[in-house]
């Protein structure tokens, strides 16, 4: 490898991913690397201008600029019902939120556009949208429900204030059948164009840090523990449901978002999602 620049690497700070970055550390690469932990607005503007050449982004940032970069496979923080981590709070049952008024985190557009696509088509709901910090007191002030996600959902989880809890993740599995993948892993096109061994090493040395986390995920639970707080059973239980394989049938479930993103002009183009590989384009099957 002769780059001059080190290849760049996005690494998605929620708790969420962990397990495929644990054990992923740039130094162990054969070429100059380096990884950038940001949030996801940051992280979605340099993978699609090129600055960051590789990582994890949300799954509508990906959407929004698929025509700049390519799947990565085998990688995806997807869940398969109930994700624990994407949560509605409500004062009143979900037939009456969908014509109140719902607050939601400018933190995700992921988890709001997937807010508004179950209430626009599982719900036949048009409620208002405001956008707050993600306080649920503060929230819940203003508004019948209220979405937060992340460490946010999970510590408001933990807290019983009577209010009903609605799992985006459960409704959408019950309502379309699939599961729903939150983020995905990409290369900027023009990255994989110019640097095709970095990234095959990459995405390589992804999969086997996801293997590794998969195996071991003990210190994963106590940086959790310590970090954010609960009980080691608790995000045991947490991260073992979620899925970080990126297979045909999240890609289905991932599709049919897009799809209805786009049908609610949420998306401004249709998404047809294009996997790298060793070389190689292939074109997801739909």
């Amino acid at each position: 490898m002769n780059d001059p620049e080190p290849t760049v690497i996005g690494k998605i700070s929620y708790t969420n991913s962990w397990p495929v970055f644990h054990n992923f550390h740039p130094s162990s690469l054969s070429f100059p690397a380096e990884m950038v932990s940001e949030v996801p607005a940051v992280l979605n503007q340099g993978m699609t201008s090129g600055s960051i050449h590789v990582g994890a982004l949300s799954s509508f940032a990906y959407a929004a600029a698929s025509e700049r970069l390519l799947l990565l496979p085998d990688l995806s923080v997807s869940s398969d019902g109930p994700v624990k981590s994407i949560l509605m709070f409500s004062r009143v049952p979900l037939a009456q939120v969908a014509s109140g008024t719902i607050a939601v985190t400018n933190t995700s557009a992921t988890s709001v556009n997937l807010l508004k696509i179950l209430m626009a088509k599982a719900l036949n709901g048009k409620p208002e949208y405001i956008s707050a910090a993600p306080d649920l007191d503060q929230m819940m002030a203003g508004a019948d429900a209220c979405l937060l996600i992340g460490d946010h959902a999970i510590r408001a989880s933990w807290q019983n204030q009577g209010y009903i809890v609605t799992d985006l993740g459960g409704l959408w599995k019950e309502w379309t059948g699939f599961g729903m993948t939150f983020a995905v892993w990409a290369v900027n096109r023009e990255a994989a164009r110019m640097r095709p061994e970095a990234v095959a090493e990459i995405a390589d040395a992804f999969v086997e840090s996801k293997s590794r986390g998969r195996q071991n995920l003990a210190p994963i639970i106590r940086e959790a523990c310590s970090a954010i707080g609960g009980s080691a059973a608790y995000w045991d239980t947490y991260f073992r449901n979620l899925c970080y394989d990126f297979g045909e049938r999240q890609q289905e479930g991932l599709n049919l978002y897009f799809r209805y993103a786009y049908e609610l002009g949420l998306l401004q183009r249709e998404v047809k999602m294009e996997m790298w590989s060793h070389n190689l384009l292939t074109r997801v099957n739909e």
